[in-house]
C-alpha cells in the first residue's frame, strides 16, 4: 500500500512538473537602491518559476548583495533555492552591469560552470551570460542578454547572435532578456533561418513613464528566442505587475520593465 502511495505521488509530481517554467525581467538597477520591501515584492512575482534570468544587476557589491537577499527571501519559507551572479560585463565602464539566474533546485540542477561571452565581448557591450541547467535529465542552456539601448542601434549587436548556435553546437542554447529591439527586426532574420522562434509577437514590455488611455507600455524589448527543434513552447505569458501600485512612480521603483515568462518541453 505505501509503495502505491508513493508511486502515486510522484507520478502526480511528474505531471505537476511536466514542464519548466522560465523567466526573465530586466529589474532596473537592482542594487543599494532596492529595498528589503522592494525585494519581497519582486520574490512573490517570481517564486512561481523554476529559473529566473535577471538583467541590469549593478555592478558593484550591493547588485550582488540584492541578489543573496532575494534568494535568501524565496527560502525564508523553506524553500530550495540558489543564485549565480555573474562578473561585470566587460563593455563601457558607465554601462557595465552584471546578470544573475536563480533557480528552483527542486525542478531544476544547475549543470558546470556559468560564463560570459568571450568571442564577441569586445562586440557586444553587455556580453551575454550562459548557464546550463538540468532537467529530467535533458539540459538547456539559456543566454541571458540586455543590448545597448535603442538610440545606439542593438541591432549591430545582435548581429552577432547568428553565429553563437554553430559556436556552441553541444548546447541547446535559449536568448532570453532586454533586446531593446522588436522581433521583427531583419537582424533576427538569420537566427529564424536556422529555426529559432520568438516567444511574444506584438507584446510590450518596457513601461511608459505615466499611463495614456489606459496604456502603460511603450515598446517591444524583451523576449526568447529557441530553438524550435528542441524545444516546444506550451505556455507563455507577462505579468502586468504595475497594477498592483498606485503610480508609475511607485511602479518605478521596481523596475521599467514587466516580467516575461514561457513555459517549455525539451524534445
Amino acid at each position: 500500500m505505501r509503495t502505491l502511495l508513493v508511486l502515486s505521488l510522484l507520478f502526480s509530481r511528474d505531471l505537476v512538473y511536466s514542464q519548466v517554467k522560465i523567466c526573465s525581467w530586466n529589474i532596473e538597477n537592482i542594487g543599494g537602491s532596492k529595498s528589503k520591501e522592494n525585494l519581497e515584492y519582486i520574490a512573490s512575482i517570481i517564486r512561481d518559476f523554476d529559473v529566473i534570468a535577471i538583467q541590469e544587476v549593478v555592478p558593484s557589491a550591493s547588485g550582488v548583495a540584492s541578489i543573496v537577499n532575494l534568494t535568501a527571501i524565496l527560502n525564508s519559507n523553506k524553500g530550495h533555492w540558489k543564485y549565480l551572479v555573474s562578473q561585470p560585463t566587460t563593455g563601457s565602464s558607465y554601462k557595465t552591469e552584471r546578470y544573475a539566474f536563480i533557480w528552483n533546485t527542486y525542478t531544476v540542477n544547475h549543470k558546470g560552470k556559468a560564463w560570459l561571452e568571450q568571442k564577441f565581448q569586445q562586440e557586444i557591450d553587455r556580453e551575454p551570460f550562459y548557464c546550463t541547467f538540468l532537467y529530467k535529465g535533458k539540459d538547456f542552456t539559456l543566454s541571458n542578454f540586455h543590448a545597448i539601448t535603442k538610440n545606439m542601434q542593438p541591432e549591430t549587436e545582435i548581429k552577432y547572435f547568428k553565429f553563437l548556435p554553430n559556436q556552441y553546437l553541444t548546447h541547446n542554447l535559449i536568448f532570453l532578456g532586454d533586446f531593446n529591439c522588436p522581433e521583427t527586426h531583419t537582424v533576427f532574420i538569420p537566427l529564424k533561418k536556422s529555426g529559432y522562434r520568438s516567444v511574444f509577437q506584438k507584446q510590450k514590455t518596457s513601461l511608459k513613464r505615466e499611463c495614456k488611455d489606459s496604456e502603460c507600455l511603450a515598446s517591444e524589448f524583451d523576449n526568447i528566442f529557441f530553438d524550435s527543434l528542441k524545444v516546444e513552447v506550451q505556455k507563455s505569458g507577462v505579468i502586468h505587475f504595475y497594477k498592483d501600485f498606485p503610480s508609475m512612480k511607485k511602479t518605478r521603483e521596481i523596475s521599467d520593465h514587466i516580467p516575461i515568462w514561457v513555459e517549455f518541453k525539451l524534445k
